[in-house]
Order: structure tokens, then sequence, then C-alpha cells
């Protein structure tokens, strides 16, 4: 497990853009996070006033941050920065709304060098809010 002081020694992302709170668990090629989601996040004065919605695009980003941690933590990757490089398969099933805690679950599919592919959900509970192929590129 991994905390927020740990994340942030992997992670370039700093506030208001790191979306990962806590890594539960990952191994030789899965990994899965959390988010917990607060009205307090800033996104939430406009998207929407009175109706407040995670942005689909963040919760994307929170699964590739997920992902991020797991390629940056091998020693080959160590300082550098992981990049989106596509997006396939994209669905949002469920709302994500203030007091909501994501569980981001990443499995790495592909990964050559530089470039790679993994397979993303994000949960709310037992329901999948979203999910995801993502394509990422490594670079320094």
């Amino acid at each position: 497990m991994l905390d927020i002081n740990e994340i942030q020694k992997i992670l370039p992302h700093r506030y208001p853009f790191l979306l990962v709170d806590r890594i539960e668990n990952f191994n030789e090629n899965k990994i899965t996070g959390l988010k917990n989601v607060t009205v307090n996040e800033s996104y939430f004065q406009g998207h929407f006033p009175g109706y407040p919605v995670m942005p689909g695009v963040l919760i994307l980003e929170a699964m590739a941050q997920v992902g991020a941690v797991w390629i940056l933590s091998k020693e080959e990757y160590k300082g550098k920065i992981a990049l989106f490089a596509g997006l396939d398969n994209v669905r949002f099933r469920r709302q994500v709304v203030p007091g909501d805690q994501l569980r981001i679950e990443v499995e790495v599919i592909k990964l050559r060098r530089s470039i790679g592919k993994a397979s993303a959900k994000a949960f709310v509970g037992d329901d999948v809010a979203a999910e995801a192929d993502l394509m990422f590129a490594i670079a320094d």
C-alpha cells in the first residue's frame, strides 16, 4: 500500500491535478488505487452548479495516474513521465458525485520500451463507473 507521500515520490502531478489518494495494492501487471471525491474539488464549482458531477475526462485522468504509478515505480522508468497516446472503448456507466470513492483497477496488457497499453475500470462500490483501454508513452 502507498500513501499520498509515497505516490508524490513517483508521480510528477500536484494539486489541483493529482487525482490519486492511495494505492491499495499492485503486483506484476495490476494495480488498484483510490480517489476520494469531495465537494471541495474545484471543478465542482462549474460542473455543474447545483448538480455536482465529476467530469468524465478527470475520471479517465485518475485511471491514467493509477496506471502511471505502476509504470513509473519500475526502476527503468523512475523520474520519467507517462503521457496519453490514445483511448479506446471508453464507457461511462455511472455518475461520480461528491462523497463517492473511486476504486480504480488498472491492468497493464502490453509494455514495450516506451509504449504500452492498459485496461482500466473505475468503480463506486460494486458499480462500474467508467472503463477504458489506455495507450501511453513514457517520456523523459
